[in-house]
């Protein structure tokens, strides 16, 4: 089984991951971000950087993917590859941080190696309001996140609800991270628990069918 999680820069992605994974006893994978080169350097100067970001994440992440797949284990994986180029990158050109250019080749990359994935059984997607997001990137305290400006968090989260209201490739769970504190409140994590275990029940019986 493949379970990812979605969501905006600081909804509570690598909390779930570390939590679900250790309720289900599955792996974890996580975004690489501690030895990321370039994130650092973006969020000083968007423009300059934006590109050489996102060629990173969607190499480092293609080869997190194709590892999923080939493997047996069960997965709960930190953020997907279609976030970067439904998401981050389409964000970055529109708000004429990534030329044309470089989008335009970015996008050819992405749609070539889209052709050697699949969608994970379960995606989940932490919902949350700017300022929710903006209280949580504060608590984690990551120096390089001190210059994430309000209008990029505010347009992300309008990116992630276009693109989870048209989400067709499988299985959706939406989870409101304004109502819902799972890092701090055991109940509220049983909740969410709760939920996955109904959509488990759900894939299970689909496949025993087949």
């Amino acid at each position: 089984m493949h379970i990812a999680i979605v969501g905006n820069i600081g909804a509570g992605k690598t909390t779930l991951t570390e939590l679900l994974a250790r309720h289900y006893t599955w792996e974890a994978q996580y975004e690489a971000v501690d030895n990321n080169p370039y994130l650092e350097d973006f969020y000083q100067d968007m423009k300059r950087w934006s590109f050489n970001l996102q060629i990173y994440f969607l190499n480092s992440r293609f080869q997190q993917i194709v590892e999923i797949q080939r493997g047996e284990k069960s997965i709960v994986q930190d953020r997907t590859i279609y976030e970067d180029a439904y998401i981050f990158a389409a964000n970055l050109h529109d708000m004429g941080l990534m030329t044309s250019r470089d989008y335009d080749n970015y996008l050819s990359m992405f749609e070539s190696v889209k052709e050697f994935i699949k969608a994970p059984d379960l995606l989940i997607y932490l919902k949350a309001s700017v300022p929710t997001l903006v209280n949580q990137i504060q608590r984690r305290g990551r120096e390089y996140e001190s210059g994430i400006r309000l209008d990029y968090l505010s347009k992300l989260n309008e990116r992630y609800e276009n693109w989870i209201s048209n989400y067709k490739e499988g299985r959706l769970l939406t989870i409101n991270v304004d109502r819902l504190n799972f890092a701090d409140k055991p109940e509220d994590l049983g909740t969410i628990i709760q939920q996955i275990d109904t959509e488990f029940f759900g894939l299970f019986n689909q496949k025993a069918k087949k």
